[in-house]
């Protein structure tokens, strides 16, 4: 089946690469970016790819874009939610700036709520909608250590979020997961991380689960990771 499909903070690093390998795959994939241009600049190249406006911060933006999408696709079968902000590896805890931490919830979480929320229409019209969360193992509660609050408290909310939503979205068919990438090389993440085409086929695996198949779940590579 060919797939419509939308990645959000996608003109660049791991959901640019999800674009293209999507749009490898004959997906249509509508990849966004807060600022217009840069969104154009990047589905050079990218036979499928759509380019439209979004921040996940502004519930107009939002609505603008679900309704773009109903009147120029009129459907949506996955959402990966990929749009983040703030690796504050800077910061601990004990003297956290608050405002940092705002911040990444407003996008990480909020940002994720926000948008999934706006597109549930078409994805539970689509009979197979798939939501991925790109999530971290810094959001592991099994694991956690101190340091980088507000990227850790956001993904770890995410990742509640992502069990929610996959418990009430089951009889709708819409599979819902959290998926962590792994440490990728990318402006975000630095170098010396995996390759962004393996972090990206991370999230692919979610993307492309079958019907019937896991939700609820954290992974990474196809294998649960310890809420």
């Amino acid at each position: 089946m060919d797939r419509v499909c939308l990645v959000t903070g996608a003109n660049r690093g791991i959901g640019h690469e999800l674009v293209r390998q999507l749009c490898q795959a004959g997906d249509t994939v509508v990849l966004t970016a807060r600022d217009m241009g840069k969104a154009e600049r990047a589905v050079a190249g990218l036979p499928g790819a759509v380019p439209m406006r979004l921040d996940v911060t502004d519930q107009a933006s939002v609505d603008a874009l679900a309704r773009e999408v109903g009147k120029r696709l009129g459907r949506l079968d996955v959402l990966v939610n990929n749009a983040a902000v703030h690796y504050d590896t800077w910061q601990w805890a004990e003297s956290a700036d608050l405002d940092v931490v705002r911040e990444a919830l407003e996008t990480n979480l909020l940002g994720a709520w926000r948008v999934t929320l706006a597109l549930l229409p078409l994805l539970r019209e689509s009979g197979h909608g798939r939501v991925v969360n790109v999530s971290s193992e810094l959001g592991s509660l099994a694991g956690m250590g101190g340091g980088t609050p507000a990227y850790a408290v956001s993904k770890t909310s995410l990742n509640a979020l992502t069990r929610m939503l996959a418990a009430e979205l089951r009889p709708d068919g819409v599979l819902v997961n959290a998926v962590c990438p792994g440490w990728v090389a990318t402006d975000m993440g630095g170098p010396g991380g995996r390759p962004v085409a393996e972090g990206a086929r991370s999230v692919l695996w979610a993307v492309e689960l079958p019907d019937g198949g896991p939700t609820g779940g954290f992974f990474r590579d196809g294998r649960a990771l310890p809420w």
